[in-house]
């Protein structure tokens, strides 16, 4: 199962809200269908979004492909800025637009040479994610000790990125080498991503994996022996501070109070340099009725008040490590993240 195709001009992503129970996809044939997925969490994920975002450049270049070339120009950059505001938290997003920008704006005076510069670009982002996916699982794993027991929050797999993941990619390489896991899962609320799709791809590999509510984690650090935590991010600072889904921070500051080393797995892209710490991100707010709602199903009152925001930072203190595509970076951060910089 692909968590996002692209073929004959459309592409095809799968609709994680409406997983485990269905699986069903989104055609999307303009970029404004790109759009909606990302807003709506159709598709989500830092990198996958980020993926997501470059083909729907591609896909507004297309939509008005009998227009002069300086309109199709002028269309898609409009395009980008759209895009770009769909989610203001994840890096990934603008990251992979600001790829994208040098080419929308280019000199380029032959249309079938500029939609194919605009695809392959798209396709070269897709195809390095797969990649630094891979990267990440490989260093992540060498951290993980046999008979390791883990704890994770949100879902940094498949359907997180291109590839195999972020946090997931470390915990099904370390599985792949034998190192007989097991997998303690934060429901993450409100939409319910850890028990809905982490724990979904986990039963998918056959990883040993146990569902706990959020509200369970300190006391599953304290009595289930839990070796790490490891968790995505979907923005990280030069100081080391990292956004990532709500509750991550809760997650690190009980890890700290029980001394269990707390990992941040992500790709470098998501290393924002231009951000000095984390009071500088901006946290997405979603509708409160998330808040009030399981399941589709309201569990509060009509009347009743709701804060949503999606996202919270981790202060770079609290983080034991961040395993990326280029290794894994160890405090001071400030220093090291800049340095990675200029790693291949």
């Amino acid at each position: 199962m692909k968590q996002i195709e692209w073929s004959n001009g459309e592409l095809s992503l799968l609709d994680q809200r409406k997983l485990p129970l269905s699986v069903e996809y989104l055609k999307c044939v303009n970029f404004m269908q790109v759009y909606d997925a990302i807003k709506t969490l159709a598709v989500r994920g830092a990198p996958l979004i980020g993926v997501a975002a470059a083909m729907g450049v591609v896909l507004a270049s297309k939509e008005s492909a009998f227009e002069p070339l300086s309109k199709i120009k002028t269309y898609t950059a409009e395009a980008a800025l759209k895009l770009r505001s769909a989610r203001p938290t994840a890096v990934n997003l603008m990251w992979a637009l600001d790829r994208m920008l040098p080419l929308i704006n280019s000199d380029e005076d032959d249309l079938t040479s500029y939609l194919k510069a605009l695809e392959r670009e798209a396709l070269a982002i897709w195809a390095e994610d797969i990649d630094l996916c891979d990267k990440i699982g490989a260093f992540g794993a060498e951290l993980i000790p046999r008979d390791a027991s883990i704890i994770t929050h949100c879902n940094t797999g498949s359907l997180a990125t291109a590839g195999s993941g972020t946090a997931l990619s470390v915990i099904r390489h370390a599985f792949r080498q034998g190192k007989n896991i097991h997998v303690y899962a934060d429901e993450t609320r409100p939409l319910l991503q850890g028990s809905r799709l982490t724990v979904w791809e986990l039963c998918e590999d056959r990883i040993p994996c146990t569902l706990i509510c959020d509200n369970m984690a300190a006391h599953v650090m304290k009595t289930k022996n839990i070796t790490l935590a490891i968790t995505g991010a979907d923005r990280i600072a030069s100081n080391g501070d990292s956004a990532n889904k709500i509750g991550t921070y809760g997650l690190a500051i009980a890890a700290a109070y029980h001394g269990i080393p707390f990992y941040i797995a992500a790709p470098y892209s998501t290393v924002d340099l231009a951000v000095s710490s984390g009071k500088d991100i901006v946290i997405e707010e979603r509708q409160p009725d998330e808040v009030c709602r399981c399941g589709g199903v309201r569990v509060a009152p009509e009347i009743c008040r709701a804060f949503n925001p999606a996202f919270d930072v981790t202060p770079a203190e609290l983080i034991t490590g961040i395993i990326t595509d280029k290794g894994v970076i160890y405090p001071p951060y400030d220093e090291k993240l800049r340095k990675a910089a200029l790693r291949k």
